[in-house]
């Protein structure tokens, strides 16, 4: 169907949760599903949606086996597992074991009877409080709504200080459309600093000739505007590539400005966004 080709591509990435669950006779299944999120911390709440087949309309074991027996392992899904993670999805018939079939192993739970997978780093413990379907059709999803009731971390993926786990070391990886993955890793973590309880100045908050600047990108003036307030310029500030400009461009005051706004444009992208307020500060002073 088209429209899901559109919606998985277009709504990405996703994180994987590896599912395991078991039957009324006590028989494991395993799946991933990239319809999964948090949607509360206290409680914690986790959802995953096992869709009805497109193709069929039938319903996956997971679906059937949570129905019968509320309760479920969710796994966190890192790169170190993704081709396993993979084959555990295939349509094993009613009673395969997947946890044999994919090559993980099986461990004990402490608080639910579904086993965990030892090698995901990140396994949660949940029991399943409602199940809410979307429609009767194929494609329609299955709203499992988990409380989380245990939460087992491996310390290899932990900060320094053990209390935090760090983005670095857990090497994530995220699902697109069609066969297409993503990965967590250094080359595409950035962070971004929120202005938590601390309002930032917003756009309107700007100066008008930094606001409508003809060089700063959206991106790059949102970063100024994550400032609580507007700094105060520093007379001690010095920089040598805004002396070379000042100088080169003395009698042409408009190319000045341009040239100052894409020095200060660089200095953001590098992080640097004081410095680039005491540039555009500069800038607005001429």
């Amino acid at each position: 169907m088209r429209r899901q080709q559109w919606l998985q591509h277009a709504i990405a990435p996703r994180p994987i949760g590896m599912v395991s669950t078991i039957d009324a006779e006590g028989r494991p299944n395993l799946s991933p599903f990239s319809f999964f999120n948090i949607f509360s911390s206290t409680p914690p709440i986790l959802v995953f949606s096992p869709a009805r087949r497109v193709r069929d309309n039938t319903t996956k074991h997971t679906l059937d086996n949570v129905l019968t027996v509320p309760e479920a392992v969710i796994h966190i899904v890192d790169e170190a597992i993704v081709h396993r993670t993979s084959l555990s999805s295939c349509e094993y018939p009613t009673g395969v074991d997947e946890f044999t079939m994919a090559g993980f192993t099986p461990i004990p739970s402490l608080y639910v009877r579904p086993p965990r997978v030892a090698e995901s780093k990140v396994q949660m413990e949940c029991r399943v409080l409602e199940v809410k379907p979307l429609g009767q059709e194929g494609g329609a999803g299955n709203l499992v709504i988990c409380e989380i009731v245990a939460m087992h971390i491996d310390e290899s993926i932990l900060n320094d200080a053990g209390d935090m786990i760090d983005p670095h070391k857990l090497q994530l990886v995220a699902r697109l459309g069609g066969d297409w993955y993503c990965r967590v890793n250094e080359a595409s973590l950035f962070e971004v600093e929120k202005p938590n309880q601390q309002l930032g100045i917003g756009f309107p908050g700007l100066p008008a000739d930094i606001r409508d600047s003809r060089v700063l990108t959206g991106e790059q003036l949102a970063r100024l505007a994550n400032v609580t307030r507007i700094p105060d310029t520093i007379a001690s500030f010095e920089d040598a590539h805004v002396r070379q400009i000042v100088q080169y461009f003395s009698n042409n005051p408009e190319e000045m400005e341009i040239e100052l706004h894409k020095h200060a444009g660089k200095m953001i992208n590098e992080g640097r966004i004081g410095d680039a307020w005491q540039v555009l500060l500069y800038a607005t002073a001429i």
